[in-house]
């Protein structure tokens, strides 16, 4: 049996496969509710075979989404959809999470495909926060910037965001620092012009992703898993560095972390990204190493021999997939093929499962 069809337990909860469906934003929501696509999207991941499906960023508060077309959890009202997806995932032998987020200065956005630009508040928009009063694009609205009431406020709606997440039959909850949104503001330097305790020195950039991370604890099962995604480097002169993702993830940890999703980028424009395949996965390699923590590696990572050897070299731990499981929601049975595993198929399926691939 490869490490990519072997099981992996993290606290009480054990993945069939080290195979998992990566946050992908769908933006087909309206006021934040699911409704059959997500059903559909998510859940033929879960009947394709992936270990772990964890459901788009889903925002904890109505100004925290992207767009006006993002999931929410932020009302009560939001369970009972939510609760029908993983429900269809976990009877599909797939375990169900959700990545809680908030968006920062990158939010009030119109449904891209429709509309690339920031709405404002006669069209739909609303009043951005952040760190500081900087947009992300000069183009952009000028966002709040957060007082603590404001940080206050975050805090206390990713809490009931987790609740919420609780009752709606979520296993997984990863929370979302990475790609330039909220959290990623205050860690990085490029964005976080503060002069208070949430400004300046690292452990002040940190403090509100690490108060934030013990405020969901305050709700959260210690039995479950609790990821954090983050983006390692920011990829431009004087940001957030991946010595400083190293040092975080080991805090993290010692919090109780069980794994840390390790992306990149998404903060500034004045991004250099050297794009190729598995860029990403140097970055899970150092924290898994240094901070002694599990890691997931995501970033162009598309067939099943390369998801194989990152956890034969004892890279990462979790082999996050976001576009390739577009191109292939069943994936994970074409990946077991190719790599000589037998695994179960869905019963409904079984008549067109090739033969075992030998090696």
């Amino acid at each position: 049996m490869s490490l990519l069809f072997t099981p992996l337990s993290i606290k009480n909860i054990t993945l069939k496969n080290r195979i998992a469906v990566s946050p992908m934003c769908e933006y087909s929501a309206i006021n934040g509710f699911a409704n059959n696509w997500h059903l559909v999207h998510l859940g033929s991941r879960a009947v394709g075979g992936a270990g772990l499906v964890v459901m788009e960023a889903t925002a904890v508060s109505p100004e925290g989404r992207i767009s006006i077309a993002d999931l929410g959890i932020w009302d009560d009202e939001h369970i009972l959809k939510l609760k029908e997806i993983t429900d269809f995932i976990h009877e599909n032998g797939s375990v169900a999470g959700i990545q809680l987020a908030h968006a920062g200065r990158k939010a009030s956005f119109d449904i891209p495909w429709q509309n690339p630009l920031q709405l404002d508040n006669s069209n739909g928009g609303w009043d951005p926060v952040s760190a500081s009063a900087e947009p992300f694009n000069p183009t952009d609205k000028t966002p709040i910037s957060l007082d603590g009431k404001g940080i206050a406020k975050v805090k206390a709606d990713f809490k009931l965001a987790t609740q919420r997440a609780i009752k709606a039959g979520f296993k997984v909850v990863e929370i979302h620092a990475a790609h330039g949104y909220l959290l990623h503001q205050f860690l990085s330097p490029l964005s976080n012009h503060r002069t208070d305790e949430y400004g300046g020195a690292f452990e002040n950039r940190i403090r509100l992703l690490l108060e934030t991370v013990g405020t969901v604890q305050e709700v959260w099962p210690k039995e479950n898993p609790l990821f954090v995604r983050i983006s390692a480097t920011d990829w431009a002169e004087g940001g957030w560095s991946a010595a400083e993702s190293v040092e975080l993830a080991k805090l993290l940890k010692v919090m109780g972390v069980d794994l840390i999703d390790t992306s990149s980028g998404g903060l500034t424009l004045a991004q250099q990204i050297p794009i190729s395949a598995g860029y990403q996965v140097q970055f899970a390699t150092a924290i898994k190493a240094e901070a002694k923590i599990l890691t997931g590696a995501v970033g162009l990572i598309t067939n099943a021999q390369q998801a194989e050897a990152i956890l034969q070299n004892g890279e990462a731990d979790l082999i996050f997939m976001a576009r390739e499981f577009l191109r292939d929601p069943y994936f994970p049975l074409h990946a077991a093929f190719d790599l000589g595993d037998d695994i179960p198929w869905p019963k409904q399926y079984e008549r067109a499962k090739p033969r075992k691939k030998h090696n």
